[in-house]
Order: C-alpha cells, then structure tokens, then sequence
C-alpha cells in the first residue's frame, strides 16, 4: 500500500511539472484578478450640498464651521425678510494600511476632514475655509489616527484618535447607519477621542472596553478629564439582543481647556453654545465624577428577519461635582438625571424602503437649576466637545438635528437635555420605494415639549412637518432633495436665562420667526 501511494505521488508531480511547461491556454492567459485583500486601502465619504433656509449667524467670526442649538450663543437667529442660500461641500478621505509582514493582525487607519462653503476664502489658513476663487486653502483636519491590532480571533485592540460611538459595534467595521440606531444611538458619545478601546466579538456577543482621554491640560497637575467606559451585547434570541453599559467621566479641569475661548466642562460657555445645562459655579473651580449605567435592547434591526423592528434604551447619569471655595472643596450639586427611547418600525412593502417609523423620547428635566444644589436632568459628551453626541437619526431636520451637514450643525434641540429643562419627544415617518432601491420618497414630522416650564413661557418646543426625495445613482451614491418646516411653540416666548443664555436669543417678549430649511445634496461613499 506504502508503495502504491509513494508511486502515485510520484505521478501526480510529474504531471504537475508537465503542465508548468505545456503551452499556456486561452484561460491562463486571462490577466489574474488583483489581490481582494491588498496592503494599502482608500475609501472616502463626499458631500455636496445647496442649502436655502431663513437662519443663519449672526457673528462675524463664525462663517467657518458654526455647531449648536439655534438661538444659542452661537448667534443663530431666524429670519421673515433675509434668507440664507450656500453650496458647502466636505470630503472624508481615509487611508488604510495593512502591511503584509503583520499577515493582516495590524492596521494603522488615518481619516480627515476637508471642507469648505463656495465661495468661503483662499490663500490662507483655517478649518472648513478654502472655497473661493484661486482657492489654495490650507485647510485639513485631522479626524482619526489610530491602530487596530488583532492578536486572537475575535478580539481586537484600538490604539489612537479613534471613533468614540457609545454603539457596541465596532465603528471601523460597522455602517453608520446602524451605529446611529444601536446602543443609545450616538445621543450620550458620538465623535471621536484619543485612547485605547479593548472589543472581544464573539457569535452570540459584544463586549467592549474603553478609555480614553478627554483634556491633558497641565502634563504635571491633576486637571485632567478622562472617560471610562464598558458595553456588552448578547443575543438572547435569532432576532433580540440586549446589551447593558456604565461609562464614568472623572473631570478635575475646574473648566480649563477645551475649544478656543468656550472652554469645556460643566461651567463653560460650551453648554450655551451646545444647549446642556450649564452648572452656575462662576470661576471658582470644580471637580466632578459622573457616571452614566445603561441598559439597551433591539429586535430584527438589521429589518431582515420579518417585517417589525423594535429598538430602545435607558440611561441613567448621576454622580456629584464640588466647588472650592474658601481654599476647600465643598458640595456644588449632586446630579441624578435619566433618557428613555423607544423606536419601532414597520416595513410594508418588499424592500426596507417601504416603512412606517415611530420614534419616542423622554429626557428628564430640572425645574430650578441648582437651587436645591441638585441637577436632575440629563448630561451627554456635549458637556465637553462640540459636538460630543449626535443624536441624527430621530427623522427631523430643524427640531432635531441630522447628517447631511458640513459647516453648520444648528437644530433647536442640540442636546438631550435641551438645556436641562428636559424633553418629551415623538416623530413619526412614513417611507416608500417608488421605484424599488431606486427612487426613495419619505414624509415625515415631530413633536417636541419640555419636561420644565420655563419664565414667562410654555412647554411646546415646536411641531416640525419634512419631506424627502431620494435617487439612488448607484452604489451608495444617491441624490436627495430634503426639505422642513419647524413652527416654534411657546417655549420660545421665554428669555429665560436660569441655565445660561436666553432661550429665545435674547428677544425679549418676542418669539423669534419659524424656521425652514430646503437643500439638495450629492453623496457618495466611494471604495
């Protein structure tokens, strides 16, 4: 038997060796197909858009990039008699490199950010500038710079300027789409820091492990603020998952650091900007430990199973900050705050196109600010970065913010705790595939209240009524007309300035002019 394989063996080479030196064929003289699994990878995210809507800054200085709630102070204003018309544009191009001699266990990523409103600026230097004529901006930001090492299989460690998203799915291998509508849908975490996060994948789970560091401030002092965060995710089921978290933000900046003049933390101009709540402790500084422990869930939310999909979470925030005063730290407010979401949908036709999607929020709110030295509403990542959270997939545009923005990120509810007064919050849509993955038409609206009633003003925020035409190019390029109107309700009739800047903007009696937006935007996610 030995010699009988040892001889076909013996065969089965020598014609191997034949064949290496028969003429070639008409097959293998076909060029071979490139290598799917090459060293270096481009891919990139392009926008471009052309916007008309009654708002717009006021200031002079801020005709770059312009993020925060509207009527903030970020002088955001409305308008019945000046009307605002831009084409802004923004590319993400990301670099990717997995070098061979690592056998595919080690990816250095690097991500940026170029953009530009037409007609902005030229021969110079800064942020989102650069669109004016000659151009020759030097204008790019850096997004992401990080490694991914991936010792076993299943596990891998982030190293760097990475994606912060508070989803337990890996942001580097996981379309946004779902990361905005798992876990707490990038409402509390949603941008990217510098640190080290830890996942282990398995078949049936999630789990994640994170920190990361928010300000260095003083290499030699203790005036640090830093995140640490755990999440896991399990499927109970073929069609429900459920995952918990807990993330704590140790903050001893007494305020210091963050962007430009704002500042960061819980008593800086950033939460006017942002619309959080911020804590009245003057210049006195601070320190804070905050901690946010959640619970999350989802059913078919990929919509491939069957036709119903159910996702939600709860998050509760709670911790306390101290001031010093008199050369000692005394009590500042204990903080006890919470969000609830539910959001159902239910496909009626043959494609994922064909919906209806129902969204609910409730955010808690504060009656009296830190008169009983309490907070109890909600606290997110926008407390320290602007923007730290974004909540982009509640199916408004003006009530609440969304994703086809470039330089200007300005809804009338920036944050979940809609400047601690807290919210109450429906929106409801309606989706169908005209022509099947081709051409999209959706309709839409939301309803928002707050939760506390401010001075001298009511608990409607507003009731906002969109529309949306979508046409598929191709391969994740699509052309899309949006278009929204937001009628404020009387929350804006409050200048009220308990939490920071008016409500209203400042004009005083007088609620300020609904606001509309209608623009036409070209995306494509190129490979």
């Amino acid at each position: 038997m030995k010699k009988f394989l040892l001889s076909l063996l013996v065969v089965l080479s020598s014609q191997g060796f034949l064949l290496a030196q028969a003429p070639t064929t008409s097959f293998m003289s076909k060029d071979i197909p490139e290598k799917a699994d090459k060293e270096f990878q481009f891919l990139a995210f392009f926008i471009n858009q052309g916007v008309s809507s009654n708002f717009y800054p006021t200031n002079e200085f801020l005709r770059g990039q312009v993020v925060g709630r509207m009527f903030g102070q970020n002088s955001t204003i409305t308008s019945d008699t000046a009307h605002a018309m831009y084409v802004e544009q923004r590319i993400v191009p990301f670099f990717i490199y997995k070098p061979n001699l690592f056998n595919g266990k080690a990816i250095l990523r690097a991500s940026f950010e170029i953009d530009w409103t037409w007609g902005d600026a030229s021969y110079g230097t800064g942020g989102n500038l650069g669109g004016a004529i000659s151009a020759d901006q030097v204008n790019i930001q850096t997004q992401n710079i990080e490694i991914e090492l991936l010792p076993w299989k299943g596990w891998a460690v982030n190293l760097g300027l990475q994606r912060m998203f508070d989803s337990p799915y890996n942001a580097y291998r996981t379309l946004f789409d779902k990361m905005t509508n798992t876990g707490y849908r990038l409402g509390y975490f949603g941008t990217d820091a510098v640190g080290i996060s830890i996942r282990n994948d398995r078949d049936f789970g999630k789990y994640k492990a994170g920190f990361y560091k928010f300000y260095e401030n003083d290499i030699f002092r203790d005036d640090d603020v830093n995140m640490f965060e755990l999440m896991a995710e399990r499927s109970i089921s073929p069609l429900w998952n459920v995952g918990a978290s807990i993330n704590y933000v140790r903050d001893r900046s007494g305020g210091k650091g963050g962007i430009s003049i704002l500042g960061q933390g819980l008593n800086s101009l950033l939460n006017d900007y942002m619309g959080t709540f911020k804590f009245k402790f003057g210049t006195d500084p601070y320190k804070a430990d905050i901690f946010w422990a959640g619970t999350f869930f989802s059913r078919n939310a990929d919509m491939m199973a069957d036709r119903v999909s159910l996702t939600g979470f709860f998050n509760y925030n709670f911790g306390r900050a101290d001031v010093k005063r008199n050369g000692e730290f005394v009590k500042g407010a204990d903080i006890g705050g919470f969000a609830a979401n539910l959001k159902a949908i239910y496909r009626f036709g043959q494609t994922p196109d064909d919906h209806f999607k129902l969204d609910l929020i409730y955010a808690s709110g504060d009656e009296d600010g830190l008169a009983d030295q309490k907070y109890s509403g909600v606290m997110t990542g926008n407390t320290w970065g602007a923007p730290g959270a974004i909540f982009i997939s509640s199916g408004t545009f003006l009530l609440m913010p969304h994703g086809n923005v470039v330089n200007r990120y300005t809804p009338a509810i920036a944050d979940l705790s809609n400047m601690g007064y807290g919210m109450s919050f429906a929106s409801a849509t309606a989706s169908k595939g005209l022509i099947p993955y081709k051409l999209i038409g959706k309709i839409g609206g939301g309803f928002a209240m707050s939760n506390a009633e401010p001075q001298a003003g009511g608990k409607n925020i507003g009731t906002e009524a969109n529309f949306s035409l979508i046409y598929n190019v191709g391969t994740y390029m699509s052309i899309e007309w949006h278009t929204a109107y937001l009628w404020l309700g009387d929350f804006y009739d409050s200048a009220d300035d308990r939490y920071g800047y008016p409500i209203n903007g400042g004009t005083y009696g007088q609620r300020p002019i609904d606001p509309w937006t209608s623009f036409l935007v070209v995306k494509w996610l190129m490979f």
